[in-house]
């Protein structure tokens, strides 16, 4: 299972990249929900990590630089990777959501969470992208696999 979110991981970060690319070629064409989106799916990821490792966390809707998200990403697909590797997946972890409810749920459900969320915001961005005009990256796994 491990080996399975290593590669979900990697082809979210790999055309998040792609997209960011994208996103910075057409910047002053793009909807303006697309950037805060971007920068909420970034964020996301860093709060979960943060959930699991208790570090410090970003604000869910903190918006930032493409630039900026590019790096964060980057940042986000490293502590993923680290804690596939170094945590066990059916380890609980205990958080707070942003109203201050407490949950408790694995290392896998979060994980798994994460990805889809990655996937759902993902789609809106390419219906922002086709919207406005612009002819967006295939993001689909097939392809990235291919």
């Amino acid at each position: 299972m491990k080996e399975f979110f290593k590669d979900i991981f990697e082809y979210h970060n790999h055309f998040n990249q792609k997209l960011v690319e994208q996103l910075i070629e057409y910047e002053n064409k793009v909807p303006e929900r697309t950037i805060p989106l971007f920068s909420h799916s970034i964020n996301a990821q860093q709060i979960w990590n943060a959930r699991i490792t208790g570090k410090e966390k970003l604000g869910v809707h903190q918006i930032h630089s493409l630039k900026q998200c590019a790096i964060i990403d980057n940042e986000n697909f490293k502590e993923t990777l680290k804690i596939i590797d170094e945590r066990e997946l059916e380890e609980r972890i205990k958080y707070e959501n942003s109203r201050g409810t407490e949950f408790d749920n694995s290392i896998q459900q979060i994980l798994f969470h994460v990805a889809n969320h990655f996937s759902h915001h993902k789609g809106q961005i390419i219906s922002d992208l086709r919207q406005s005009g612009i002819e967006p990256i295939v993001t689909d796994y097939i392809f990235y696999k291919r």
